[in-house]
């Protein structure tokens, strides 16, 4: 019995942890100014959000940017850099660091179409 017992208990287990991480894995839409103002609590996520993409050459860097200049950096650069120029919607894994800064690692771009 007490054999049966463990082995439900630990079923219960591995069912709470499957459901936890599928709530992890949810993707917040947000706009790249909640992106900057609230980078702290934003880290750790898995967001969407949209900008231009821009580039500075010497130390080589991507990142998209909004009207208002918020930014976020983009890895890995040889996905980001063939969208130079062009409005696109990312989606990936948010962090922030105070010597870092934003940045975002993609799981997937699409252009955004204009209108």
């Amino acid at each position: 019995m007490k054999a049966k017992c463990r082995g439900v208990m630990a079923g219960l287990a591995l069912l709470a942890l499957a459901a936890c991480s599928d709530s992890t894995g949810e993707v917040r839409e947000v706009s790249l100014a909640v992106l900057v103002n609230q980078a702290e609590q934003l880290a750790g996520s898995r967001v969407a959000t949209q900008g231009t993409v821009r580039h500075f050459e010497n130390p080589l860097h991507y990142w998209i940017e909004d009207e208002d200049l918020n930014r976020v950096e983009i890895f890995p650069q040889e996905r980001i850099a063939p969208h130079l120029g062009e409005t696109v919607r990312v989606v990936g894994d948010f962090e922030y660091s105070p010597t870092e800064g934003r940045r975002l690692t993609l799981e997937s771009i699409e252009p955004v179409e204009s209108r």
